[in-house]
């Protein structure tokens, strides 16, 4: 039997019926060895999630306001997790030890972090696995920085001593045990991080979704699920914008070529989403995904000569540079060039940065469109079949969508449209239905 490594999120310890959820999963599957597990998250839409109580506090104890009733809040909630699961945890110690910790100006990431700690504790004691604390096992050095390959010895040493354990997700500790947090999300990058030091076989990453969609279910009406896919098209996708997995969440699996399954906490018999090093052979979707956004503008830039012109997207890029602005994308003719920059980006500077392209670069002529979305589709399947484009670009054409601009990748594993910001979700169903309808 392999390891596995199951990570669950906020919704899914939100309260003891979800922790109830999760011992079913574990039982069920026997090689579910280590565990790591969020603070708890919402229970209903307007409810709060506990680390945004916790930092609440932080900023109440700074200002000098009373922050007794908001920690009695989370307080109460971890009281009745426990007291619903029977857990043997005494958490009124551990709450006078983060009270008196926090009174005596505990960082923020320390107060923060309690929720996955308290968290942790009670799961690992109704489970019946061993607690293991990340800030034992996880490191970051004096200067806050993680430390990769020191984490990655420190949790094998550790846990080769534990058969199963439940590890609190979300923050590490220095070398002199200041706690440190990693970005909101963190509990993706613990999960990911224990599987490659134990050598899984399989990264589960629990959650209320059943995997990734192929489009936006806001946009598209049900659309149909990922099954698989390979670490290089979900790039392409969470880079478009699709709600998918950060990319520090899945880096440390994807160098030990680890597959992460996506699956859902309410539904486990779902199979979820396998997210994998190579496409799967056997698949024969063309795409495997549309994701897109709005709000960009495009730099439209035309000169005679240009392809011959030496330096000119260097002077180009320095421009950008200098005004501390990333450039999106860069298609280009013979002789003209588009920039494509997000509107947030531009801060104000448009019109600063078009009178330098003129100052330096000398084009013949500069346009701008400030009402700019772009669409990736996205699947490894497209290489190696004809037509791919003339089905895309027929499709948007019959929807009465104008194309304003064209750029494929090199890995031709993605094609990006820029349409108006007005016919964006037109053009994402038009795809789909292209594809996959």
């Amino acid at each position: 039997m392999g390891i596995k490594v199951a990570k669950f999120g906020g919704s899914s310890v939100a309260d003891a019926l979800q922790i109830e959820k999760i011992k079913n999963i574990i039982e069920k599957d026997g090689s579910i060895k280590y565990v790591v597990v969020s603070a708890p998250g919402k229970r209903f839409s307007d409810d709060s999630k506990i680390t945004d109580l916790l930092y609440l506090c932080k900023t109440h104890i700074e200002h000098k306001i009373p922050y007794e009733q908001i920690f009695q809040v989370i307080v109460d909630r971890f009281t009745a997790v426990g007291v619903a699961l029977r857990t043997d945890v005494n958490l009124k110690q551990e709450f006078d030890v983060i009270r008196e910790n926090m009174e005596q100006g505990a960082s923020a990431d320390y107060i923060a972090s309690r929720g996955e700690y308290l968290n942790a504790k009670l799961i690992a004691a109704y489970i019946g696995y061993d607690f293991v604390d990340a800030a034992s096992i996880v490191r970051f050095s004096d200067k806050g920085r993680f430390m990769e390959e020191s984490t990655n010895t420190a949790i094998q040493h550790e846990l080769s001593k534990h058969e199963n354990a439940v590890i609190p997700g979300f923050y590490g500790a220095k070398m002199d045990g200041t706690v440190r947090t990693f970005s909101r999300g963190g509990s993706d990058i613990t999960g990911a991080l224990v599987a490659r030091a134990m050598g899984a076989d399989v990264y589960e990453n629990w959650t209320d979704v059943s995997g990734f969609l192929m489009a936006d279910p806001r946009i598209v009406k049900d659309p149909k699920p990922i099954s698989t896919i390979s670490y290089k098209e979900l790039r392409e996708l969470s880079y478009m914008g699709a709600s998918v997995l950060h990319e520090d969440a899945i880096y440390p699996a994807r160098i030990a070529n680890i597959p992460i399954n996506i699956r859902n906490t309410n539904k486990p018999e779902d199979p979820g989403t396998m997210i994998t090093a190579e496409p799967d052979k056997c698949d024969s979707r063309i795409i495997s995904g549309i994701a897109g956004s709005k709000n960009f503008t495009v730099i439209a830039i035309s000169k005679n000569g240009l392809s011959g012109e030496r330096g000119f997207i260097r002077k180009l890029a320095g421009i950008l540079e200098d005004n501390d602005i990333a450039i999106e994308h860069l298609p280009s003719g013979i002789d003209t060039l588009s920039v494509v920059i997000e509107n947030q980006a531009l801060g104000g500077k448009l019109d600063d940065i078009t009178e330098e392209i003129q100052r330096q670069l000398k084009p013949d002529h500069v346009e701008t469109f400030d009402n700019m979305a772009l669409i990736a589709t996205v699947g490894s399947g497209m290489s190696a079949r004809t037509g791919v484009s003339a089905r895309l670009f027929t499709a948007l054409a019959e929807a009465g969508v104008n194309i304003r601009m064209i750029d494929q990748g090199s890995s031709e594993m993605n094609i990006i449209v820029g349409v108006e910001n007005k016919d964006f979700e037109k053009a994402i169903k038009a795809i789909y239905d292209a594809f996959v309808s």
